[in-house]
Formats: C-alpha cells, sequence, structure tokens
C-alpha cells in the first residue's frame, strides 16, 4: 500500500510541478473567465507551478541571525560590528567552483567564438599566482588549472569579474539544456559568434534558435508557436556570486543549533565548539578544514597528517556544514558580490543588505530594438549606481584627477590625517572596484576561518588562494522540489 501511495504522489508531483502542463479548469478568481482557453482568448495561467532547484545548488532557508565577528578583533579593522539582518530563502553551491567546471567553461569559449580568441584569453585563469620568488611552486602554475590530478580541485587565479562572467555564461547553459530537455528547442552546437543562446536574448526574442519537438503552444493564436516567457516558470533565475550577508548566513548555519526560535549557541565556525578538529566520536581529532595549523605546517607530520593537503583539497574533502554545504571554511577563500567598505556595518538595510547595488536597463537603438553586441548579449545601460551611497568613507570617493588637481582637498577633508599613506601618484586602494572575499583559506591562520571575517581586492586581481561558488534567488515562498 505504501508503495502505490509513493507513485501516486511522485506522478502527482511530477505533474504539478511540470511547467508545460497548466491547469486547465482553473479560472480567473476575480473575472470568472477560464484560464488557458483558447476560445476566449488564450490568457495562459499556469496555477501548478513549482520552482525547481538548478543544477549544484542547494536550498538554503532563509532567516535572521547576527551578522558580523565573533572572534577577537586581533586584526584591529573595526569593520564588522555584529548587527542584526535578515536574508530571504536562496540557493548556494552545495561546493566551490572546480578546474574542471572552468575548463568546460573555456572549452565552450573556444568553440563558440572561434574568430574572437580575445574572448577566451580573458576567461583565463591567472597561473602565475603560484610563482613565489622564494619557493618552487612550478609545478603548480603548470598542472594545476589542467592536469586530471587537479580536476576536483577548486579554480584559483580567477578575478572577481572573471567570476561574475562565469555566473552568467552558467545561467545560459542550464537554461538551454532546459528548454532542449522539454523540446521546445532543438540542440544546437553549431551556434557561432552573435547568434549565440543567452537566457536574455531568448526571452526577448532575438536568439534564431531550432525550434523543437514540443514547442510552446500560443493560445491566442490557432495553430501558431511561442518563446517561453517567466511567467511560464520554465527558465530559472540568474546563477551569481552571493551577497556577503548571504555567504555568512548559509555558512554560519545556525539551523543545527535552534529550538523553535530560539538560537542555542552562536557559532564562531561553520560547526560547534571552538575548535578545528572535530569531537565527534567517529572522527574525533580530524581536522574540519583545511588551513595551516602553525608557523610553517601546512599539511602536519608524515605519517599522521593533520589535513593531509599541502596546497588546497578537492572540493568534498571535508565535512559539509548543517546546510550541507562543503569548505565554507578553509580550503580557498570565496568572491561574494559586496563592495568592500570599513563602514558596512555603520550603513546597511536590515534585510537583505548589499553594498554595491548599480540598477541597469537593456539598451535599445533609435527604432526601439534591443542592441546585442558582437558575442549575442544584449548590451545594458546603467540606469543608478549606489556603490556610495550614504558612503561616508571619503577615501573610496577619491578619484585620481580628483585629489592630483586639488590637493588641497584631502586635507580639508580629514583624509590625509585617516589616510597617510595618500601622495602624489597614489591611486587609493579602497574604490568603487574593490571586493569582499570570505572563508578563510589552505594558506590561513584558523582567525580568517570564521564566517564572520572579511578582507577585499581589487576586482581584477587573483590569487592562488581565492575561488567562489554561485548562488541563485529563490522565487516565492514554497519549499523547492
Amino acid at each position: 500500500m505504501k508503495f502505490y501511495s509513493v507513485i501516486l504522489l511522485s506522478i502527482s508531483l511530477l505533474v504539478a510541478s511540470c511547467s508545460l502542463v497548466p491547469s486547465k479548469k482553473s479560472k480567473s478568481s476575480t473575472t470568472g473567465w477560464d484560464y488557458n482557453n483558447p476560445k476566449n482568448g488564450g490568457f495562459e495561467y499556469n496555477s501548478n507551478y513549482s520552482e525547481q532547484t538548478g543544477p549544484g545548488l542547494i536550498y538554503i532557508q532563509g532567516g535572521t541571525y547576527p551578522m558580523g565577528r565573533v572572534e577577537q578583533d586581533v586584526i584591529y579593522d573595526s569593520n564588522n560590528t555584529l548587527r542584526r539582518v535578515t536574508v530571504s530563502s536562496f540557493y548556494m553551491d552545495e561546493t566551490e567552483i572546480r578546474n574542471v567546471d572552468w575548463r568546460e567553461y573555456l572549452y565552450w569559449l573556444r568553440r563558440v567564438y572561434p574568430n574572437n580568441p580575445e574572448v577566451f584569453d580573458a576567461a583565463l585563469p591567472d597561473t602565475l599566482v603560484w610563482r613565489n620568488e622564494l619557493a618552487y611552486n612550478e609545478p603548480f602554475l603548470e598542472n594545476y588549472l589542467r592536469h586530471a590530478a587537479y580536476a576536483e580541485y577548486p579554480v584559483v587565479g580567477v578575478s572577481w569579474i572573471q567570476a561574475t562572467n562565469y555566473c552568467k555564461w552558467r545561467t545560459d547553459r542550464v537554461n538551454e539544456r532546459i528548454l532542449i530537455k522539454d523540446q521546445i528547442l532543438a540542440e544546437d552546437t553549431t551556434q557561432r559568434n552573435q547568434n549565440v543562446f543567452s537566457s536574455d536574448s531568448y526571452l526577448n526574442g532575438l536568439y534564431n534558435g531550432t525550434e523543437g519537438k514540443r514547442p510552446l503552444k500560443d493560445l491566442g493564436r490557432d495553430g501558431a508557436t511561442r518563446r517561453t516567457s517567466m511567467s511560464d516558470g520554465i527558465v530559472l533565475q540568474r546563477y551569481r556570486l552571493p551577497t556577503e550577508a548571504e555567504w555568512e548566513y548559509s555558512a554560519v548555519a545556525l539551523i543545527g543549533n535552534t529550538d523553535e526560535e530560539v538560537v542555542s549557541d552562536r557559532r564562531i565556525y561553520p560547526w560547534d565548539g571552538n575548535h578545528i578538529r572535530s569531537t565527534d566520536k567517529k572522527s574525533r581529532g580530524l581536522f574540519l578544514a583545511n588551513s595551516v595549523r602553525g608557523r610553517g605546517d601546512y599539511m602536519g607530520v608524515a605519517g599522521t597528517l593533520n589535513d593531509g593537503f599541502a596546497i588546497t583539497a578537492p572540493v568534498t574533502s571535508f565535512e559539509p556544514n548543517d546546510h550541507g554545504l562543503y569548505c565554507m571554511a578553509g580550503n580557498v577563500n570565496e568572491w561574494v558580490q559586496d563592495v568592500y567598505r570599513p563602514t558596512s556595518f555603520q550603513e546597511f538595510n536590515e534585510f537583505q543588505p548589499l553594498r554595491g547595488s548599480v540598477y541597469t536597463n537593456f539598451k535599445k537603438d533609435s527604432l526601439g530594438n534591443f542592441v546585442r553586441n558582437q558575442f549575442g548579449e544584449m548590451v545594458k545601460d546603467t540606469v543608478a549606481n549606489f556603490t556610495n551611497f550614504k558612503d561616508g568613507d571619503f577615501q573610496s570617493n577619491l578619484e585620481e584627477g580628483l585629489w592630483k588637481n586639488n590637493p588641497d582637498s584631502l586635507k580639508t577633508s580629514g583624509s590625509e590625517a585617516m589616510y597617510p599613506a595618500l601622495k602624489d601618484n597614489y591611486i587609493p586602494r579602497i574604490t568603487d572596484h574593490t571586493r569582499v572575499y570570505k572563508g578563510g583559506s589552505w594558506k590561513d591562520r584558523p582567525y580568517w576561518l570564521s564566517p564572520g571575517t572579511r578582507r577585499f581586492l581589487d576586482e581584477k586581481k587573483s590569487t592562488n588562494d581565492i575561488g567562489f561558488r554561485c548562488a541563485m534567488t529563490k522565487l516565492g515562498d514554497a519549499e523547492p522540489r
């Protein structure tokens, strides 16, 4: 009996979640007219919509939590004081992006843009990040990205800009595969240059792909077919970098320490306790993250290695946290969306905090048609840039020409005293292009493994200990399937 119940439940969920099968009997509760009825105009409404989880993602139920530093401020940055915020539910990658993932990305770029090698070149990680004047790291420079031995290791040497571009590419590839699987589109491995599938261009009618065997019917026009739209709920939201608040919330994973709405213990790390070794009976003494134990100790003593990895480790090498996310402490630091400001804890929104909001619209030509560039991407215009909104840190507003041509402005503003390094030909380190990274890495001390710590780097820079993972917005309040 239970077996048949499971089968019936599975069938009902499949039908309910399939956005291609709208409820035929539904009607408007405000007008009384039928939905999805070609006889009365064909207005379509999928009342059985249920959001699906994208490849590689884990659902993170949102909530409130105290964001910020937990341990003593040994660096004396004073840039992350506790404040209570709320994040909406979202999705997060189970693991960091791997070398094999990045190689797939590079392979696609080279295949699809054969006449534009600059696109491929711009996506190449900087392997020189392994080079050190006083170390023999050449084997990592030559092999880390491409050798099969490191396929499951996190990609490094990628800048914030490169990570953001990967998120966009991944969005398009996932949505293209969904449309092909549902037979709305036919698979097209010959797409090149400007006629390349992107979610934006497809949804706005600019992609000239091949129609599949089961295109969507246009109920308003007898016998006609149409493209999918956002109201169908077929394509997924954008993969993107998580915000700092989302990343920290998913890393600390307080769901393991709650009794109803009471948090029993505040965590220093993504696990309980104030140690980086396991206290569980089955794994007692094992390290919970890939980090530096002490000066010069990156992997332990032969025969009894501590974390066992001299540099990075395969992305599932350590126990996941209570959300099921791997390596939210150690292994590699991870880029997040936010622009860095020392005063972020003073100027923030209590709901979905983010520093660095930039609003855009798709550009149109003089005839009102959407514009695409040579790579098939829709061109965006900036409508508003709020990176410096309520910015109390004068240095982040400095522009090279402003203070070079008017050096007295530094003295009158007080910035000369606050940042004594300001002088001729000096470009401020904290700018609108300075991004936050978090999590600690294989070359960091345990202090940086706490989700509340934060550091920053220019968005064009890369290192051998910074990688990333993607996130996605959760639409609606229902649990995902």
